[in-house]
């Protein structure tokens, strides 16, 4: 009992890590209607971004933010103006090379850069563990988690307050009545770009003190990302964050009671069968 106790807080703790990745994915489709292929590489420019940061700033990780996440958002605006924007009513597929190229080269910059090795940081905090009743905690995780936590709340009560996010609801709604009604839809769509690439910046930072950064991390990541995000229904945003929880459990559960080998197998058939009896995922609406 003990034991499982502990799978499932471990999952929670990588499941709230891996919502606030997806949410960032998730809403750039609500808005844009672009399926963001270079999602992966955004958060590996991120980490890299708050390694840096920490190695030649001597920033504390977790504070790396106050660079990391405007950089990001830069990143996210330029990619919508110069990348996406010229080609928004080109076909889909048109929009999937062009991000799949984006992802290529950032990735391609980095190894160009800072070569293939495998980089981390040390800190004060990084061993120390405490105990919860029967339930080990390690500090870095969970602060990752409560910050990745307060992070997404707080983006969803921008969302769902602020006149910035009610006008981006509205785009994500009804972008021809939102047009009418005096919004922006143009300057809206690369707020939303730069905002889902501001959330790869809080997450970069937050997965620094717990995982290594290298060239192809962003793939296991954005990988793991399409998934949560296609389980909870592409461009709902309550279905990101609550997907990303999921798949952290089945992966953390399926780890430990399977084979770790195969936890990723696992989910990807939890996703399949998911698919397979609620096509529009599962808080998704029937137009995506």
């Amino acid at each position: 009992m003990n034991q499982f106790l502990q799978i499932i807080v471990s999952g929670i703790l990588l499941g709230g890590i891996y919502s606030l990745i997806s949410i960032g994915l998730t809403l750039i489709f609500g808005i844009v209607k672009v399926i963001n292929f270079a999602h992966g590489e955004f958060l590996m420019i991120a980490m890299y971004l708050a390694f840096w940061s920490v190695s030649l700033l001597n920033m504390d990780p977790y504070l790396s933010v106050v660079l990391v996440v405007p950089a990001m958002f830069v990143l996210g605006v330029a990619t919508q103006k110069v990348v996406i924007n010229p080609i928004l009513k080109a076909p889909d597929v048109m929009q999937i090379f062009a991000t799949v190229g984006v992802g290529l080269v950032l990735q391609n910059m980095a190894l160009f850069l800072w070569k293939a090795d495998y980089r981390t940081i040390l800190t004060p905090y990084q061993s120390i563990n405490f105990e919860l009743g029967p339930v080990v905690f390690s500090f870095p995780r969970l602060a990752t988690f409560v910050l990745a936590m307060l992070v997404s709340i707080g983006f969803f009560y921008y969302l769902k307050h602020s006149f910035t996010g009610k006008a981006l609801r509205s785009v994500s709604q009804n972008r021809e009545a939102a047009l009418l009604m005096g919004i922006d839809v143009n300057r809206m769509y690369l707020i939303a770009f730069g905002l889902g690439a501001a959330c790869l910046g809080f997450a970069g930072c937050l997965l620094l003190p717990v995982y290594y950064v290298f060239p192809s991390v962003g793939t296991y990541f954005g990988i793991t990302s399409f998934v949560v995000v296609v389980l909870g229904g592409m461009g709902n945003m309550k279905g990101a964050f609550l997907g990303g929880l999921l798949i952290g459990l089945v992966e953390s559960v399926s780890g430990v009671y399977v084979d770790s080998t195969l936890k990723e197998a696992i989910y990807f058939i939890l996703f399949i069968l998911v698919l397979l009896f609620k096509p529009n995922g599962l808080f998704g609406i029937r137009e995506s």
